[in-house]
């Protein structure tokens, strides 16, 4: 008897929790309790808000938060407690978490252009060693040496070329794009905070 209500809570709970992930996936919001201000930033950067870096903490927990709504807006809300509030603060740390996104989604950006020029470079110098190799059996059939060197030489490099930039294209760039996509909805998210 007490087996059969053990696993009537166990399911019930599990239930709760589905339809309690489910809100939250429908709701735009992210809520984060801190204590304090610092908690948002690294503990090993002394400067002022303004230019302090943001805690790899912070960053990993907003990562991961972000993954569970749906795509489109987020409200980013802070509960702080209401005597260590700071308006003031507020605004500025508002202001320094969405330079931070935007400026981070334009280096990854950058960085997503430059992997794909790479791979682009990489096939097409591919096929240009591929067909210099094709070129060179087509008309020296391999009778000479050097034409021999030359073809045992392109050929592989040519397909190396060719499959490292197929690799960069498809594979390394696509890896960049929820990297850019979690920076770009950060950049443009509602961030306020709140008494508890």
């Amino acid at each position: 008897m007490e087996l059969g209500g053990e696993l009537t809570g166990d399911l019930e709970e599990e239930e709760e929790r589905e339809e309690e992930l489910a809100e939250l996936k429908e709701s735009s919001e992210i809520r984060f309790a801190i204590n304090n201000y610092d908690e948002i930033f690294s503990d090993f950067d002394p400067r002022p808000i303004v230019q302090r870096g943001l805690s790899e903490d912070f960053l990993e927990e907003a990562r991961r938060a972000s993954l569970v709504k749906q795509a489109g807006r987020i409200d980013f809300i802070f509960t702080v407690p209401k005597n260590a509030r700071n308006i003031k603060k507020e605004s500025i740390i508002a202001d320094r978490l969405k330079k931070y996104f935007r400026k981070h989604s334009d280096i990854l950006d950058k960085e997503k252009q430059k992997i794909v020029n790479q791979g682009i470079w990489f096939v097409l110098s591919g096929i240009l060693l591929m067909f210099a190799a094709t070129f060179l059996i087509f008309k020296y059939q391999n009778n000479t040496f050097i034409t021999s060197f030359f073809t045992v030489l392109l050929e592989p490099g040519g397909w190396w070329l060719f499959w490292e930039g197929c690799q960069l294209l498809v594979f390394d760039a696509k890896k960049e794009n929820a990297n850019i996509e979690f920076h770009r909805r950060m950049a443009q998210t509602t961030i306020r905070f709140v008494s508890v």
